[in-house]
């Protein structure tokens, strides 16, 4: 009967026990990172009245006869569920999404204890505490290397008050950009300028003087096969392709009179040479014995006149001298050029010997290998700086103002200006070279050998606009139009040591084409004075070159590095690397047939600036934004995590210890190795389920409340006892 009673009083023991339990995770619902508890039952030892007998012959076995004592809590179980995330304003609190608790230390890191409680503030020393003043432990940036070396021991996380960042200089500038390779640019510059060569003094003729970019500075020439026109239309310029250039009609007098018919009919005889080295025979027909010399010519004007579109040749005749005078003024791109008298017959009366050739107009041929020019001959040039001088050179070889039949020195000035267009003057002033420049410039369609050479419309077009008179003395400019070369530019400020800034300039140029290799740029690259970059001068200026294979890809650069000084009180011989890509690949610069651009440019340095505010990223680093700008990790927080989590031992605080049976722990950072990442402005709120907590009072109301039955009712069966003696 006492059993009874004593059985009843354990399970009100028992469950006033699992009363407590639910009541302080009620009492908790609210706690942040809070992890609800759950009571375990268990039964107490049994009083055993028979034990069970095995079955013998036709008598079965029997069962054993225990008598429970009741029952008790045998353990209490922390149910570890994630706990819903709930954003909050402060940058600053951190949760954890998945297994793994953050790491504090009450003493300065000697001891650790563990949360799932993220309310972590600054506190007046910097150190990253939780409400109870505990130590948040990780991993500091190394100001040796500038990173969070998250393989060292944890230790105290601290931010001093009022950091600031050094000024760090710049190491290295990387740059991703593509060159326009196409046949249409929209990123060009006019052709350097190139000067006129001083005229001959005495007969001592000055070098050609070099291109200079828009701040004087020597530089080379651009190669016109790689050039522009005004509208960036390339011109190709393919080998042997050009212009005919005539500075003076070709103008030949016979060398003797056109005499009268005496008795035998006088006719025109002679061979005209064409530029494609054929000939061409003029004759005359329908004359009288008896006509006079300006009746017979009369007729070989006409003949002669007859053929002007093919032989580009006009005659005219004098009654005075009796001479017959053929012109050819080089103006027409269909007809041939100069005045070339190949032969004449034996009975011609016309006055020209075959020695009365005049040649003014002259081929300027493009040959990418390299430019040759003489005056009286056919010219060939590779680069702006090529055809200027060649075309001055035999403008100055032309004028015979003291008619001894040969040329004369002038003041002729062929320049390229800023605008990258052909300038020609003719300001007269020379003692007896000085003429009245008629230039005529055609298309070619012909090489010395006769051979066909494709005509190239666009770099015609642009010459031609150089026709025109200049007559000697006048203030007349003879221009062409414009010629363009591709460019693209891009800029960006690096630091020196002081952390002053300075604006790095890349300027890019297209300046050859090779169909078995690629092409070529040329680079400038320049700083703002007082800061140099070279040795030579101009100092703040470097050139190089980048180079492409024929599939767009990087071939090669140089220079690879820069040496800055800023002479401002700054570290000298800032050595600045140049990173433009890998040879060979594509994740650097490249030249495709698309729009020139630069789709990436970075440089490492920064000036100094103070910490103005910290957020965490979702690894638990501590990322701190400085007044210049930068961003950068100032520590990382720890996490560890147990074999057993249940086997951790609250200690008040929402802080937990480590117990023998929870495992020792194993730190690393968030979200690896099974732990959980972190999410930044946001907290983990408590894991308590009302509906299921409410639920469980209730159960364990009625619970109790049959326990406390069973004692009433057995007082009722001692009473009942007691009665039967009375």
């Amino acid at each position: 009967m006492l059993k009874s009673l004593y059985s009843g009083v354990s399970g009100l023991q028992s469950h006033q026990v699992a009363m407590d339990v639910e009541s302080n995770n009620i009492a908790n619902v609210n706690t942040i990172g809070f992890k609800y508890s759950r009571a375990n039952f268990s039964d107490l030892l049994a009083q055993t009245k028979a034990i069970a007998t095995a079955p013998q012959g036709q008598l079965g076995g029997k069962n054993p006869v225990q008598v429970g004592l009741g029952s008790t809590v045998s353990s209490t179980t922390r149910i570890f569920s994630q706990g819903s995330i709930q954003n909050s304003d402060k940058n600053t609190d951190v949760a954890i999404q998945g297994d793994g608790f953050f790491i504090i230390s009450p003493d300065g890191g000697n001891t650790y204890k563990y949360t799932r409680a993220g309310d972590f503030k600054f506190d007046a020393s910097g150190n990253f505490v939780d409400n109870n003043g505990y130590i948040v432990q990780g991993w500091p940036r190394d100001p040796e290397t500038g990173k969070v070396d998250s393989t060292a021991p944890i230790e105290n996380i601290n931010i001093p008050p009022g950091l600031t960042t050094p000024a760090s200089p710049t190491q290295e500038v990387v740059l991703k950009a593509n060159l326009n390779s196409g046949a249409l640019v929209e990123s060009f510059s006019p052709a350097y300028s190139v000067a006129s060569t001083p005229p001959p003094s005495d007969g001592v003729i000055s070098p050609a003087p070099s291109a200079v970019d828009a701040n004087g500075n020597p530089v080379t020439s651009g190669d016109l096969g790689v050039m522009f026109n005004e509208t960036g239309e390339a011109f190709s310029l393919q080998a042997g392709q050009g212009v005919w250039a005539s500075f003076i009609d070709s103008s030949s007098t016979a060398s003797n009179q056109v005499t009268d018919s005496t008795g035998t009919v006088q006719e025109l005889d002679i061979t005209l040479k064409l530029d494609d080295g054929t000939t061409k025979q003029i004759t005359s027909t329908g004359g009288g014995a008896n006509d006079s010399a300006d009746v017979n010519a009369a007729r070989y004007v006409s003949a002669i006149n007859a053929q002007t579109a093919i032989t580009g040749i006009t005659a005219s005749y004098d009654s005075t001298t009796k001479k017959i005078t053929m012109i050819n003024s080089n103006s027409s791109a269909t007809a041939s050029h100069n005045v070339i008298i190949d032969s004449v017959g034996a009975n011609d009366n016309s006055g020209f010997a075959d020695t009365d050739d005049v040649t003014t107009a002259y081929r300027y041929q493009y040959d990418p290998t390299g430019a040759s020019y003489t005056a009286g001959l056919d010219k060939t040039f590779t680069t702006m700086a090529d055809l200027r001088e060649a075309m001055e050179l035999q403008a100055r070889n032309v004028g015979d103002g003291d008619g001894d039949g040969t040329a004369d020195e002038n003041n002729i000035s062929i320049i390229i200006n800023d605008q990258g267009k052909f300038e020609i003057t003719n300001p007269g002033g020379s003692d007896d070279g000085d003429y009245d420049i008629s230039l005529n410039i055609t298309a070619l369609t012909t090489d010395p050998g006769g051979a066909a050479v494709t005509e190239n419309t666009r770099f015609t077009r642009n010459m031609e606009a150089l026709n025109s008179v200049l007559p000697a003395g006048t203030t007349g400019k003879a221009f062409s139009q414009g010629f363009e070369a591709a460019t693209h530019s891009s800029s960006i400020d690096i630091f020196d040591s002081l952390g002053s800034k300075h604006t790095l300039r890349m300027e890019f140029r297209k300046v050859s084409v090779n169909t078995a290799t690629g092409s070529t740029w040329d680079m400038v690259i320049s700083v703002p004075n007082p800061a140099t970059i070279d040795t030579l001068a101009p100092t703040n200026e470097k050139t190089g070159s980048v180079r492409f294979n024929n599939d767009g890809s990087l071939a090669t650069y140089n220079p690879p590095n820069i040496s800055f000084s800023g002479n401002n009180g700054s570290a000298p011989n800032q050595q600045v690397s140049l990173s433009f890509g890998t040879p060979n690949k594509f994740d650097g610069m490249t030249s495709f047939d698309s729009r020139s651009s630069t789709s990436g440019i970075s440089q490492d340095g920064f000036t100094g600036g103070d910490l103005v505010g910290v957020r965490i990223d979702q690894s638990g680093t501590l990322i701190g934004s400085f007044s210049n700008g930068r961003s950068f990790g100032l520590a990382q927080i720890g996490m560890a995590k147990f074999t057993n989590n249940e086997g951790l031992s609250a200690d008040g605080g929402n802080v937990y210890d480590q117990t023998a049976n929870s495992g020792d722990p194993i730190i690393g950072t968030a979200a690896t190795a099974g732990r959980g990442f972190i999410q930044s402005s946001a907290l983990e709120a408590s894991n308590v389920d009302l509906s299921r907590a409410l639920t469980e009072l209730i159960i364990i109301q009625r619970g109790y409340q049959a326990n406390g039955k069973t004692i009433t009712t057995s007082d009722q069966l001692l009473q009942t006892l007691i009665g039967l003696k009375q």
